[in-house]
């Protein structure tokens, strides 16, 4: 990754471009670098920026879901940002549902791709054993439709997280958070357009959670990726940013 993490008065992130602005939150695993390609294809006519989320920085008493969102509006009004595009995938879109609730006058749109609030079946049902890289390995290759995308950098870095006792019982708290702070009954208050862009393989959000953000949320628009899993700006980053141009072109106005 090319672009430069910048460091100031407590957060890290990345700020690249200029005009609307984009704010990008990833996932409970996720890297900064699982939104290259959107940075790459967006910084020449946006502001794109990502806060790294303090997943595993948290007092473990109140490692959860709001917190992250506490977080968010900090860095926000710390950045003097306002008419926000926000885009969440997986935790980050979470994240992003509740601060849209939370804040609603700083944000213009949002962008779910493979979102927790709903529902989700992280790793598959079972959480990953320390100490089996193989077992990781698999889990990691579970987040896609194509194996191949979970490279060894990839599962080296879960590898890394998962055994690390700090990092992994956060990681358990910031799940079971997300599981207790389910949407279903506030989503009907969300009335800023929404683009639901969907990994048709999605095995850990799966495509009926889609449909059903879609059927609660009072404007949305639901776009489906072939051969694509929990990550579709990773693994199908062409077409993810084909229907984010899209999106963002229609609520310009």
């Amino acid at each position: 990754m090319d672009f430069v993490l910048k460091e100031d008065n407590g957060f890290s992130y990345i700020d690249e471009g200029e005009g609307e602005v984009l704010l990008l939150l990833h996932g409970l695993m996720g890297a900064l670098s699982n939104w290259d390609k959107v940075i790459e294809d967006f910084r020449g006519k946006y502001r794109v920026i990502i806060p790294i989320l303090p997943i595993y920085d948290l007092p473990l008493l109140t490692t959860g879901v709001k917190t992250l969102t506490k977080y968010v509006h900090k860095f926000v009004k710390y950045k003097q940002l306002n008419n926000i595009t926000l885009l969440g995938n997986s935790l980050g879109g979470h994240v992003a549902l509740i601060y849209v609730l939370a804040h609603p006058t700083f944000v213009k749109a949002m962008v779910l791709t493979g979102s927790s609030g709903l529902y989700e079946n992280a790793f598959g049902g079972s959480f990953p054993r320390r100490g089996s890289y193989d077992f990781i390995k698999e889990k990691v290759e579970y987040t896609f439709y194509d194996p191949a995308v979970a490279t060894k950098e990839l599962v080296d870095d879960v590898f890394r997280i998962i055994n690390d006792r700090h990092s992994v019982i956060r990681i358990l708290a910031m799940a079971k958070s997300a599981i207790r702070h389910n949407m279903k009954d506030d989503l009907h208050k969300i009335e800023i357009p929404v683009s639901l862009i969907w990994g048709k393989d999605d095995k850990i959000t799966p495509p009926e959670v889609a449909v059903e953000f879609n059927q609660l949320l009072p404007d949305s628009e639901l776009h489906w990726i072939d051969k694509c899993g929990h990550a579709p700006m990773m693994e199908q980053p062409e077409e993810f940013n084909k229907v984010l141009a899209g999106f963002l072109e229609k609520i310009k106005a």
